[in-house]
């Protein structure tokens, strides 16, 4: 992916409120590789309520290689709700893409600290 192409995208995703306006965008992109890795995120997301905070969290099965061995669920913070979406654009595009976090920050102009991780 070209800089400048990614570039321009975190910033237009940045312009979104929500992740599921951010995921809408991503799976409607002509890019078919950033699509159809949004579009396999379908469904994978769940909001649960942790001392008194709306988290969102990326929900993933993975089978077992061990065939006796039931298939496990695994969650990750991603964000809580309300939080600046930058935060989804940049997981996406580390989870994704390998693109560190501290990269899609600066591509939006942004600061990254460890907080905003």
């Amino acid at each position: 992916m070209k800089h400048d192409y990614f570039v321009k995208l975190v910033k237009r995703l940045d312009e979104k409120e929500t992740l599921p306006e951010v995921l809408e965008a991503l799976r409607s992109l002509s890019d078919s590789t950033i699509s159809e890795c949004a579009k396999s995120l379908t469904g994978q997301f769940s909001l649960c309520e942790i001392e008194g905070e709306k988290r969102i969290y990326h929900v993933e099965v993975r089978e077992s290689e061990d065939p006796e061995q039931e298939a496990e669920e695994y969650a990750e913070w991603i964000m809580n709700e309300g939080d600046d979406v930058i935060k989804f654009i940049a997981w996406f595009f580390d989870a994704m893409f390998s693109i560190e976090k501290k990269e899609v920050y600066a591509a939006a102009g942004k600061a990254y600290t460890e907080e905003s991780a």
